[in-house]
């Protein structure tokens, strides 16, 4: 079994900063891209960056230069860094894992998604 668990969401005002955190645990074999996606109330769920293994990352077009995604390979931790925030980007985060992970003698992958945690920005 393989779990994703993020933490670090909250209330904070505009132009304030928050960083959310994203653990996986479980019976992993390794990790391929990682990501942060969100889901305001009423819209579809939708990217909001991501990164390989590697460390190459994509963002948003609505996030570039404000928000940054990194990980600890050896932790299986991803991160993302939210600076100057807007009231827009007040959504429900969820952390995406593609995970290689054992299953018996085999391994298989599949992706894995959080629970969510709750960014609200005031204005």
């Amino acid at each position: 079994q393989v779990q994703v668990v993020e933490s670090g969401g909250g209330l904070v005002q505009a132009g304030g900063s928050l960083r959310l955190s994203c653990a996986a645990s479980g019976s992993i074999f390794s990790i391929n891209d990682m990501g942060w996606y969100h889901q305001a109330p009423g819209k579809q769920r939708e990217l909001v960056a991501s990164i390989s293994r590697y460390g190459s990352t994509n963002y948003a077009d609505s996030v570039k230069g404000r928000f940054i995604i990194s990980r600890d390979n050896a932790k299986k931790m991803v991160y993302l860094q939210m600076n100057s925030l807007k009231p827009e980007d007040t959504a429900v985060y969820y952390c995406n894992a593609d995970v290689t992970y054992y299953s018996g003698s085999a391994v298989n992958r599949r992706d894995y998604w959080g629970q969510g945690t709750r960014v609200t920005v005031s204005s």
